[in-house]
């Protein structure tokens, strides 16, 4: 047993020598070093993707999809933007000279897109094609990359600009100043009910002149022409917004029968409006009923309602007050002698007196007989 012990000490004893040579023990800080570098980095093909939808050189739009707006774009257009702009491929390292639709492929085996096709297969009455960038879509039961027809949206969540985090903060202020407005000042209240009055006004401007410019063009020239986009539409942008020129026609010519028939119908339309249309003085009680309602919300504040308040409550309590001073006095009052006699006669109505003016009146006409004719006798 002794010498087993000794030969156990001098093993450990040579282990020591040799960690000394070595450079010393080895620590549990050196040794959680390595597992610090070798934390695992951010996919490459993630930076690719983030990096390919941040550039504003790949065309992509926005659509429905399962009651979610997607940004998408099409696979021809995605092939035409990595020839133009190879730079893009160093970013995925050793996988920079695969082909375009292995890299696809890639992206949609990590979820990063998903493949779309259309929801309209067919073409619209109308029109000759299928619109190049439809606004409804679903998912195709086929997740490969393809460049025919293929639409493809973006699975992950864009990085928040500047701006966006800006106004997550600036709209739960906004929310809380609308809830505020009946305690503005006047001059207030006066500014945000012009600037929303001015809002709505070219808001609807906006839609009465493209409808007409519409109307007018189709009837005349039989061309679809919509000169401002559709504020109503759910996947319009806010760089679609500004757009101002029109997309080009993909519809055919519509026959000058129809385009009579609803030219005729939007006359008869305007003269009906035109005959019962309100007359000058409905529309000045209109307008003082509208002034009245904008006045009582303009001159609101919360002295006056506070103030309102405390004289109505004061003068209710004045009022219970003079009811019971005068219940108190007419209870505690002795009666008068009409009062008497009203109680000792209470069949006599309110003709009593007239029925004594009468009898009154005859006993004096036959008092003044008698006289007349003791003189003559």
């Amino acid at each position: 047993m002794a010498g087993k012990g000794a030969k156990a000490t001098a093993a450990k004893s040579a282990d020591k020598d040799k960690g000394k040579k070595a450079g010393g023990p080895v620590s549990r800080s050196s040794r959680a070093a390595p597992q610090e570098k070798s934390a695992p980095k951010k996919d490459v093909y993630q930076l690719f993707a983030e990096k390919v939808r941040d550039n504003k050189q790949l065309e992509s739009r926005w659509a429905i999809m399962q009651e979610t707006r997607v940004e998408y774009f099409r696979g021809k257009d995605f092939t035409t933007f990595i020839k133009n702009h190879p730079e893009v491929r160093e970013i995925l390292g050793p996988d920079k000279d695969l082909e375009v639709e292995d890299i696809v492929n890639t992206l949609l085996t990590k979820n990063l897109v998903i493949r779309c096709d259309r929801v309209m297969k067919t073409v619209r009455p109308g029109k000759k094609k299928l619109s190049s960038w439809p606004a409804h879509l679903e998912i195709h039961n086929e997740q490969v990359f393809t460049e025919n027809d293929g639409f493809f949206a973006w699975m992950f969540l864009k990085r928040r600009t500047l701006w966006q985090t800006i106004l997550s903060f600036v709209w739960p202020l906004f929310a809380l100043a609308v809830c505020l407005f009946p305690v503005y000042p006047y001059q207030c209240k006066i500014v945000v009910l012009y600037s929303c009055a001015g809002a709505l006004l070219f808001i609807v401007s906006i839609l009465l002149l493209r409808a007409a410019i519409f109307g007018i063009l189709w009837v005349l020239l039989g061309k679809r022409v919509w000169f401002f986009p559709n504020i109503n539409a759910e996947e319009t942008t806010f760089r679609e917004l500004v757009r101002f020129w029109p997309e080009k026609d993909e519809g055919e010519r519509p026959k000058w029968t129809s385009r009579l028939f609803y030219a005729l119908v939007a006359v008869l339309v305007i003269l009906l409006l035109r005959h019962h249309a309100p007359d000058e003085a409905a529309r000045a009680r209109y307008q003082k009923k509208v002034s009245n309602i904008i006045d009582d919300v303009l001159e609101w504040s919360p002295k006056l309602a506070i103030s309102g308040m405390i004289e109505k409550h004061t003068g209710a309590n004045m009022t219970e007050a003079s009811n019971y001073t005068s219940t108190a006095g007419s209870s505690h009052a002795p009666p008068s002698a009409e009062g008497k006699a009203t109680e000792a006669n209470p069949d006599t109505d309110a003709d009593g007196d007239t029925q004594a003016d009468s009898d009154e009146i005859q006993d004096s006409g036959y008092a003044d007989d008698t006289r007349t004719r003791s003189n003559e006798a």
